[in-house]
């Protein structure tokens, strides 16, 4: 945790001195923006490992930043904004937030939630802690490295370094986005419902919102799926939850081998 960058970004200055000098307190270090363009600005030559957005921004809204940083980056924002209606934290998640805090806000929440976020984006922690979202603990040791690799026809996700390839192409996920993928796709033809899903991926850093998973299950679609609409990889099981129907193939298998099986409910 050490060392950490985070850009902080509000218009209001109280809030600006209060969060850096308590982010600065826990080891990490902090530049702030007081508006849409300079959190841009300050972004290029901060390059932080993670951003805190407000929403109500003079120039740019943080909607607008929110929006031009996942076009060009995949790292983790935590929206910290008043607007608390369930629509604004839709739109904050479509566009690619990985958590959403309202004010007025506790600042020793918002430090769990920045070391929650960076715990999950880093690597090295993701391939050393593998049972933290999706795998019950006692099986972590257990697992090899070919373990962490899952293939199938057109899709590769690697958990040792949290990459996703499409078609040999890399693909740029969330922490969140990667850690749904993961749990769907390493259990393949089982059925999750929204709850289990809520459960496992996001845990107790954000109080539950089952449509987060709806939002998250649509952004992943449109990065990985050729039609959206019509998927290949990621089912909706009408009434239940979702399933990843694919079956992983070996490298270099023939496409196509895997078989299909009856789905299952997972438990």
């Amino acid at each position: 945790m050490d060392g950490e960058r985070i850009l902080v970004v509000d218009d209001e200055p109280h809030i600006l001195k209060a969060v850096s000098r308590r982010l600065e307190r826990s080891g990490y270090q902090v530049e702030v923006a007081a508006d849409g363009e300079e959190a841009l600005e300050k972004f290029e030559r901060f390059r932080p490992d993670l951003v805190v957005l407000d929403l109500m921004l003079p120039r740019l809204d943080g909607y607008e930043v929110c929006h031009a940083i996942r076009e060009r980056s995949s790292v983790p924002i935590i929206i910290l904004s008043a607007r608390s209606e369930e629509p604004d934290r839709l739109t904050g998640f479509w566009l690619g937030a990985d958590d959403y805090l309202t004010k007025p806000f506790s600042l020793a929440e918002l430090v769990l939630r920045i070391q929650a976020v960076l715990r999950r984006a880093r690597p090295d922690s993701a391939a050393a802690r593998p049972s933290e979202a999706v795998e019950p603990a006692a099986r972590a040791d257990q697992e090899t490295d070919q373990d962490q690799v899952l293939h199938f026809e057109g899709l590769t996700i690697d958990r040792r370094c949290w990459m996703v390839w499409r078609n040999g192409k890399p693909v740029e996920l969330t922490a969140k986005e990667f850690d749904l993928l993961w749990l769907l796709a390493s259990h393949p033809m089982v059925v999750f419902t929204r709850d289990q899903i809520l459960d496992r991926v996001w845990q107790s850093d954000y109080a539950g919102d089952l449509a987060n998973v709806t939002v998250c299950i649509s952004r992943l679609r449109e990065k990985l799926e050729e039609d959206p609409m019509a998927p290949r990889y990621i089912q909706t099981v009408r009434g239940v939850g979702y399933r990843f129907r694919a079956r992983p193939i070996k490298p270099g298998a023939r496409p196509g081998a895997a078989s299909t099986g009856e789905p299952a409910v997972a438990g």
